[in-house]
């Protein structure tokens, strides 16, 4: 049966509308790589000439080279807790029903709705009421807060979609609670498991709002680095460093779907 005009034209005007907004989306990431190009020193759209110069500014200026390797610390130990954490949450959240279920999940979901600012003001006045030095331990912390409700989200889309018969088969065939967890649950749990680190990793490393507060200058990371240089310069040299973390981000994305399947983890694309 054919469809009518207007059901066309609905199709078509619908098609024009996520073309236009992918556009507006991708726009401004295409008009930063193509300035991150531009051989002046002055940021500039469209550039005059090409060049690598910003590219190379990027990954040898000082500050930057440090907040890369303060990211990297912060951003292992945020997400290897988080994974921890949040696994452990999300186990028992499926699995058990029991007294303020509701409220303990309400508390750890709120980072989704909470503005990050607020974390991290909060938690930088906790801290000097509490006498805590600002280092790592306190960045890392904040960062766990930040990124344990897309961990908690990751595995219990992975326990949602696990089949518990196979559990059920080896315990009536003796095997242990402690077995069917390491042999059973766990590699079944493994790609989401794997999906919840990596996103946990990507915002963890890019977090910059609550960051801001509770980083010195010692402990400051990738983001917060580039703050404190745009506020001094402004050359291409943070546009070639976007770039570096686009290409970088979608790569690991890409990685993640190719290999983890985030349509299913995600619960995007239902198994068959």
């Amino acid at each position: 049966m054919r469809r009518s005009l207007a059901d066309r034209s609905l199709s078509v005007l619908g098609r024009l509308l996520v073309v236009a907004i992918l556009g507006f989306v991708v726009l401004p990431a295409a008009v930063v790589t193509i300035a991150a190009f531009n051989s002046k020193a002055i940021l500039s759209f469209p550039p005059d000439s090409l060049s690598f110069r910003w590219f190379r500014q990027a990954l040898t200026y000082d500050d930057f080279r440090s907040g890369f390797r303060s990211g990297i610390v912060v951003t292992l130990w945020a997400s290897t807790l988080a994974l921890v954490v949040g696994a452990a949450f999300a186990f028992a959240l499926h699995r058990y029903r029991f007294r303020f279920r509701s409220a303990i999940e309400g508390v750890l979901l709120s980072p989704l709705i909470i503005p990050h600012f607020t974390i991290g003001l909060g938690l930088l006045m906790l801290s000097a009421q509490a006498g805590l030095p600002r280092g790592y331990g306190l960045v890392v912390f904040c960062h766990v807060v930040l990124v344990l409700p897309f961990v908690m989200r990751s595995v219990y889309i992975s326990l949602e979609n696990l089949d518990l018969r196979l559990e059920l088969a080896a315990t009536s065939l003796g095997a242990s609670p402690g077995r069917v967890l390491l042999t059973i649950t766990l590699p079944l749990l493994l790609p989401g498991l794997v999906s919840g680190w990596l996103f946990a990793a990507i915002l963890s490393f890019n977090e910059f709002t609550a960051t801001l507060f509770v980083t010195t200058q010692r402990t400051q990371t990738l983001p917060v680095a580039m703050y404190n240089y745009v506020r001094e310069y402004a050359d291409p040299t943070l546009a070639a460093l976007s770039v570096i973390y686009i290409a970088a981000t979608a790569a690991l994305l890409g990685f993640a779907n190719a290999y983890l399947g985030l349509g299913k983890v995600l619960n995007v694309d239902q198994p068959r």
